[in-house]
């Protein structure tokens, strides 16, 4: 799967909590995995919160009545209008506009991702170096052709993968952030990747995957799910900002210790030694929601650039010059390994023997004695060690310091020579 291609063909898709930019994208992403899409009326209500109406928008700009040009236009760039603008046609003076500008002084050539949800007004956004070039003797006219559905929807996907077994690694991200790559479309782009690696293969575990919109969605998507994630979900990782080349990251859940946390860590550890480790307080993603007093689902994120902390975040910068075809692939294959621990870590070993195993006469020990096979013969006996049926594969190999497939590796051989059960 392409995943830069799938970024690119996505990226001027204008999409927010809800409309036909979240069901456009969907309707895309339904041409790599088989989503299922679903639709929750606007009003409902879901725990604290209710379904805002469902928001369109067509155009928008502004134009200098003086000299007839645009100043910006929607056209160019979604972040130029605010997330859920009311509708509006009017023309107002330089110093009646700019109550209505948005633009960051501290990044002058971009343009800030603002919204207004649960708050109805209307604004619109341009970088710095363009409100600088406003002339403040003329007038403007300022048009935003956007409306609100009070009897809308707020649309999500949803695909079960079924395994061997009912317990469930679950995946969420999101499709409600407008033209821009790392904090939106990085994530899906790496969970389809996910989906498309895993769809015709057997696994043990069965996989879920939603995609939805932050915060609302995930709200919605427990509300309705709740006690089946509760029973079923063993595991699993919230996607978002994966798609940069620079640093590595880890969100933990609440009391970051459980074993989607610890595969994380063990990963980053063995992979990308100087990855950061985050604390719950560091939290700013659906994790809030899944880790949240009552849900507590073992729900952890592995991040790339961390949402909030690189420059280009909520952003027009947020692009391609950011988020590379290398970024993306890199986070999916440390996704998989994920995977791969989770898969092969239902195994408790016990060795059946009494004292330390003879190695030997199974072939199990080296010919030749160096300074690497002496380490290799240390680490084996050190697994053995521990192989007394109270401890998973991971725990083990966290124990020893040795890496999973290492340790899964001992595992392997010595059930073929009959010392483990």
């Amino acid at each position: 799967m392409d995943l830069i291609k799938f970024c690119e063909d996505l990226y001027k898709i204008p999409r927010s909590l809800t409309g036909k930019g979240v069901d456009d994208s969907l309707k895309y992403i339904q041409k790599y995995i088989p989503l299922e899409i679903k639709k929750v009326k606007s009003g409902s209500q879901v725990f604290d919160w209710t379904v805002p109406p469902e928001w369109n928008i067509r155009s928008g700009y502004i134009l200098n009545i003086s000299t007839g040009e645009k100043v910006i236009d929607f056209e160019n760039h979604n972040l130029h209008v605010i997330g859920y603008s009311e509708p509006v046609n009017l023309e107002l003076s330089y110093k009646e506009l700019i109550n209505n500008i948005y633009y960051l002084e501290d990044h002058p050539e971009a343009i800030p991702y603002i919204t207004s949800y649960y708050s109805k007004r209307w604004g619109v956004c341009m970088s710095f170096n363009q409100f600088k070039e406003l002339d403040k003797s003329s007038k403007y006219k300022v048009f935003i052709d956007s409306d609100f559905n009070e009897d809308g929807n707020l649309t999500y996907g949803e695909l079960l993968i079924k395994g061997e077994v009912e317990e469930e690694i679950f995946f969420s991200s999101y499709i409600c952030h407008p033209q821009m790559v790392n904090n939106e479309l990085s994530g899906p782009a790496v969970l389809s990747g996910i989906v498309d690696f895993l769809k015709n293969k057997s696994t043990y575990y069965s996989y879920r995957f939603v995609l939805i919109p932050e915060t609302i969605g995930s709200i919605v998507y427990l509300s309705k799910n709740l006690e089946l994630l509760k029973k079923n979900v063993f595991g699993g990782y919230n996607i978002s900002c994966v798609g940069d080349e620079r640093s590595w990251g880890l969100i933990p859940s609440r009391y970051g210790n459980n074993l989607s946390d610890r595969i994380a860590e063990h990963t980053l550890k063995r992979h990308y030694p100087d990855f950061i480790k985050y604390s719950w307080l560091d939290r700013g993603s659906d994790e809030r929601q899944y880790c949240s007093p009552g849900v507590d689902l073992p729900i952890s994120s592995i991040t790339r650039s961390k949402f909030g902390e690189y420059p280009e975040y909520h952003t027009s910068l947020d692009n391609f010059d950011l988020v590379t075809e290398k970024g993306l692939n890199d986070s999916l294959l440390l996704y998989l390994k994920c995977i791969d621990i989770f898969e092969k870590n239902r195994f408790y070993p016990k060795v059946n023997v009494f004292c330390e195993p003879q190695l030997g006469k199974r072939g199990l020990y080296p010919n030749i004695s160096t300074k690497e096979s002496g380490k290799i013969v240390k680490n084996m006996m050190n697994f053995i060690s521990y192989c007394d049926g109270s401890n998973s594969i991971l725990e083990i190999s966290e124990i020893c310091g040795i890496d999973f497939e290492e340790s899964f590796g001992y595992y392997t051989k010595m059930k073929e020579n009959g010392l483990m059960e």
